[in-house]
């Protein structure tokens, strides 16, 4: 095992598998919306959302904080965890973002029946669920995908057992690199 790998100081290497991140996008129904304040602090919810058509969809009230934070600043995080799904635990998707705020009837119209019927199975329930969340106050949040950063618990313990084929593992970010090494050189390792 190569000496940058013994310590976990290069997490990056135990990516999700693309299979494993469109399963987790599309089966878990909660995620941590984050935005930030006006005075520049990051704030955080939980939120249920649906993966559909590449992008993260959620929807609030128009008069939520966190409608009026992303029409000023439409830089976003969504945090996605395992926790709670068949995948088991110690897997999650990060995604950096852009948010739209859609108002309109034609994303309303697929968003609520897409929505409710994701988050209530029984039909009945969808469709009331589906009839409550259309007011004319409530707005639909898309969330565009810029960067995923993602992390599979169980390829770092099965590489610390020794019983992880490396072919598994993903390169190490650039970016991961290149900070590790520059707080290698401060610290004098």
């Amino acid at each position: 095992m190569p000496e940058d790998l013994q310590n976990y100081e290069l997490v990056s290497v135990y990516k999700l598998n693309p299979d494993d991140q469109e399963r987790l996008l599309t089966t878990q129904r909660e995620c941590v919306f984050n935005w930030c304040t006006k005075d520049e602090w990051p704030m955080g919810v939980i939120m249920s959302y649906i993966w559909r058509k590449d992008r993260i969809w959620l929807t609030g009230g128009a008069h939520r904080h966190r409608m009026s934070a992303v029409r000023r600043n439409p830089k976003v995080s969504v945090v996605v965890t395992s926790t709670g799904t068949d995948l088991g635990p110690g897997k999650t998707v990060t995604i950096k973002g852009t948010c739209i705020v859609h108002e309109d009837a034609e994303t309303k119209d697929w968003f609520y029946p897409e929505f409710a019927g994701a988050l209530h199975p029984d039909p009945a329930a969808a469709e009331g669920f589906r009839k409550m969340l259309d007011s004319p106050l409530r707005v639909v949040l898309e969330i565009v995908p810029e960067k995923f950063i993602t992390y599979d618990g169980a390829k770092m313990f099965a590489h610390t057992a020794g019983t992880l084929d490396e072919s598994e593992l993903a390169e190490p970010s650039e970016s991961d690199t290149v900070r590790l090494q520059r707080e290698i050189e401060r610290r004098g390792l």
